[in-house]
């Protein structure tokens, strides 16, 4: 299969329809639709369902919708770091979340920035700061060499990664809640909150999970929501630094701890992105 075919069934595989995915092509219809019949023929499978009202997804067609989705993307990310390498003036993305900044950027990375730059052969850093999951993104799809990652928040399956450190969490609750004289409190009782619900955070795809909390898409947003009364959250001990008057803390010992590990693709070759996670694994 070649490249150009995919991003032609991708086009007709999300719009359902011919004639708009050949728009969003910038092509006319009659050869896209000779192109799906011919990638049809070649796999010997049905990809679409076609009436002269609708176009559906057969079950193969949505397994290659996945995967051509993902292979795309590995092209994409392929020529981003095809292009930096062959930059006159290399250097190292990465990719941290901004809502650590706070006890994160000045304990750790500062830290990590400062001792890779007395290397011999240190080249410059950019710091990328993310909204929650979008540095996993960015490494995946070759906007980054490395990034900071936050288990189990994000994922690192199919990435190298080296552990930095690891830290209970807590739920931060309105000051004066009931649970705020607690010494602890388990994920149960913090699930069973119906007046304080857990807050909905944004997929990649920008959609929003389900449930009856609040939708957030930063821990500045998340605190001021607690402090109003109309959420709760567990979060990593060391997020209480965000923390003002109006919030309170309580230990949840039964929740996953939350590993910070350093992490990079397998097939990176560069010596910068190997000198910055010795760096970091040694720190």
């Amino acid at each position: 299969m070649e490249t150009r075919e995919l991003r032609y069934f991708v086009a007709v595989a999300e719009e359902l329809h011919f004639g708009r995915a050949a728009r969003r092509l910038a092509m006319a219809q009659p050869p896209l639709s000779r192109a799906i019949q011919r990638l049809e023929r070649r796999l010997g499978v049905v990809l679409l369902h076609r009436t002269a009202r609708e176009v559906a997804l057969t079950e193969a067609g949505s397994v290659l919708l996945r995967e051509a989705r993902v292979a795309l993307d590995a092209v994409e990310a392929a020529e981003r770091r095809t292009r930096r390498a062959a930059a006159e003036t290399p250097g190292v993305v990465l990719a941290t979340k901004a809502g650590a900044a706070g006890e994160l950027l000045a304990k750790l990375l500062a830290k990590l920035l400062d001792a890779y730059a007395a290397e011999p052969g240190a080249v410059g850093v950019e710091v990328v700061l993310c909204g929650p999951g979008e540095q996993e993104g960015l490494l995946r799809d070759g906007r980054a060499d490395v990034a900071l990652l936050h288990r189990p928040f994000d994922s690192t399956a199919g990435l190298d990664t080296e552990e930095l450190r690891s830290e209970g969490q807590v739920v931060v609750l309105p000051a004066g809640h009931p649970l705020a004289v607690r010494s602890q409190v388990s994920m149960a009782e913090v699930t069973a909150l119906t007046d304080l619900p857990l807050p909905r955070w944004p997929r990649r795809d920008g959609s929003f999970r389900d449930g009856p909390g609040p939708r957030v898409r930063d821990h500045t947003q998340l605190f001021q929501l607690i402090a109003l009364g109309r959420a709760c959250a567990v979060v990593p001990e060391s997020l209480r630094a965000h923390l003002r008057d109006g919030h309170a803390t309580v230990p949840v010992p039964d929740a996953p701890p939350v590993t910070t590990v350093i992490a990079w693709p397998p097939h990176s070759r560069s010596r910068a992105v190997a000198d910055l996670v010795r760096t970091a694994t040694r720190l």
